[in-house]
């Protein structure tokens, strides 16, 4: 018969052991977003980026990502394909080290994961003018065209308050340069996941280009012989007024997005498969159609309560593509099962709309949580399957440090 003392041993050791591997299998990812733009001096230096890394990590974030070709165009990693991005408003920044991969370096030595990201298909500023498609005559007349009330066609280039010049996403050309852009990441960068960004159009009126309006005519299988009047026309008051193609409009929008994200995805697995593909977008789904973000299940219906509604949009949705969802609940309320302008009405909007297909993470953006934050941080670790915090020059800015470490803390201690 064994000794009690052994006996008592081995309880010990099992029972430890046991409840060591369930908290560990418990911590859930913990995102902290370096944006390109607004961190574009801060990061000029490797000092900085190694300081902030390490800060991460103090905090609780167990991954990060990295911002490496914002909506300029311009990269920051050691491209072949598109020139490095050394001026951002103004600001100069020469580097001749590889921005991505001392990301990549010093995230792995002190344990944090790498999602790299990019901005899918924009290539310039217009309120600058700054950018790819301002100094490369390659893109002309592949940005998209806006339609206006007056009924004018307007160049994206030129429309100063628009936040990028996107490029079409329904051209052949451009979406076979997007793919190349992430192919060359993945073959080249030991990262974790990648993430999607303005991944889709920039708004509802937009394009209406002669190509946009082929692809259509080919989506149809038939001719559209009054474009874009067979979509819409605008009314006095600025609304439209549907035309005979207006639900199919929306459904073929929605498919030139989901079907590149599945050539995304498909792109990134024949490289690598480990990787895992992220997308992110704003929660209000009801009024993103525009942009053709249908980030929901196919199982998901919209044809009963939305006048852009159909099947053959609800057969759009691309969460089946995804491992992962960024919800981006960008949201000043924190609480509220019955409150649709919450973060916590977000997150479970989007789980129902989801379902299985992908896990969702719920993301906040820290400026709307000076004094909430361990809150908004508690709320998307409690409800969700992970968290996202955007961005890091917020959290710098208004020293949130101790409000995010005490959010994870909470959450981690009721898990």
């Amino acid at each position: 018969m064994l000794n009690k003392s052994i006996i008592a041993f081995f309880i010990l050791f099992f029972t430890t052991n046991y409840s060591f591997a369930k908290t560990f299998s418990k911590e859930k990812p913990k995102y902290l977003w370096f944006d390109a733009e607004a961190n574009f001096k801060r990061f000029a230096s490797k000092d900085s980026i190694s300081y902030y890394l390490e800060k991460a990590k103090s905090v609780g974030f167990n991954q990060v990502v990295v911002d490496v070709k914002p909506i300029y165009g311009e990269v920051l990693y050691k491209s072949k394909i598109l020139p490095p991005l050394t001026t951002v408003k103004g600001k100069v920044v020469h580097r001749d080290w590889d921005y991505l991969q001392y990301f990549i370096d010093e995230a792995h030595r002190l344990g944090l994961k790498v999602t790299v990201s990019t901005a899918m298909f924009t290539a310039g500023h217009p309120g600058t003018s700054e950018g790819l498609v301002y100094k490369d005559k390659r893109w002309d007349g592949k940005t998209c065209l806006e339609y206006f009330p007056n009924g004018q066609m307007f160049d994206i280039r030129d429309d100063k308050q628009k936040v990028g010049a996107f490029l079409n996403p329904a051209r052949k050309d451009v979406r076979k340069y997007a793919l190349s852009i992430v192919r060359e990441i993945v073959k080249n960068y030991d990262v974790d996941a990648y993430a999607l960004d303005y991944c889709r159009y920039p708004a509802d009126n937009s394009d209406f280009s002669k190509e946009t309006h082929k692809a259509f005519e080919r989506y149809l299988g038939k001719k559209v012989k009054n474009f874009p009047q067979d979509v819409y026309t605008w009314n006095v008051d600025g609304t439209k007024n549907p035309g005979i193609y207006y639900k199919e409009w929306w459904a073929f929008r929605s498919h030139v997005i989901s079907s590149f994200v599945k050539e995304v995805r498909d792109n990134i697995h024949a490289i690598n498969n480990k990787i895992k593909l992220e997308y992110w977008a704003a929660s209000w789904i009801h009024a993103i159609y525009g942009q053709g973000q249908n980030w929901a299940s196919p199982k998901s219906d919209f044809s009963l309560n939305y006048p852009w509604g159909s099947e053959a949009y609800n057969e759009t949705g691309f969460a089946p593509y995804l491992d992962t969802f960024l919800c981006g609940t960008y949201l000043e309320r924190i609480y509220g099962m019955s409150d649709p302008e919450s973060i916590e009405y977000g997150i479970a909007r989007a789980q129902k709309l989801i379902g299985n297909d992908c896990s969702v993470f719920g993301t906040i953006y820290a400026l709307n949580h000076k004094t909430n934050i361990a809150d908004a941080v508690n709320i998307c670790l409690e409800k969700s399957a992970g968290l996202m915090v955007f961005d890091i020059v917020q959290v710098i800015e208004m020293d949130l440090w101790d409000g995010i470490k005490e959010g994870i803390e909470r959450a981690e201690t009721q898990q």
